[in-house]
């Protein structure tokens, strides 16, 4: 496993809100949102491990607000925390309104992504340090999101999730 390395910087995808990206209320579809949120949320964790990642799982997603064509979306992603083989990367949706240029926060979404070798198999990875208040907030969140996903899927017993519990003691 390589050192510790340092909180690796926000990816970056900004796109425009088209007419084939639309649903009939001339918003931007959902699907195309998460396409959107998968390749940004991609980037950044190969960017922190350096390898091939594939989308393990999406964890949240929320659709605050809705983002009309001709929007100006952007997408901010960063890997909150690494564990084994796996990130968990938060995506941040940011919409602007090209006619007062007014941007505002509108989706976010949490991605788990594992980095594999070149035969697919998951490969060890460094872990993240956290700088800002934000995102030792999001890291620390992170180990108790695993574990619940871990549960619910029969992978964890609860009384092993020591994170969870501690939020309820």
């Amino acid at each position: 496993m390589k050192s510790k390395t340092p909180f690796q910087s926000i990816t970056t995808l900004t796109e425009m809100v088209l007419p084939n990206d639309t649903n009939n209320l001339d918003n931007l579809m959902g699907g195309r949102l998460l396409h959107w949120m998968d390749i940004a949320a991609a980037i950044s964790s190969s960017r922190h491990c350096g390898r091939i990642v594939v989308t393990a799982s999406v964890n949240n997603v929320s659709f605050n607000q809705p983002i009309p064509r001709g929007s100006i979306v952007t997408l901010e992603a960063k890997v909150s925390r690494a564990f084994t083989s796996s990130m968990e990367v938060f995506v941040d949706v940011w919409m602007e309104n090209r006619t007062i240029g007014e941007r505002q926060k509108c989706n976010e979404a949490i991605y788990t992504f594992v980095a594999v070798d070149q035969l697919g198999k998951p490969i060890e990875i460094a872990p993240i340090i956290p700088e800002t208040e934000e995102e030792t907030s999001r890291f620390e969140g992170a180990l108790r999101r695993r574990q619940l996903s871990l549960i619910l899927a029969g992978r964890m017993k609860p009384s092993e999730a020591t994170e969870l519990k501690a939020l309820f003691a």
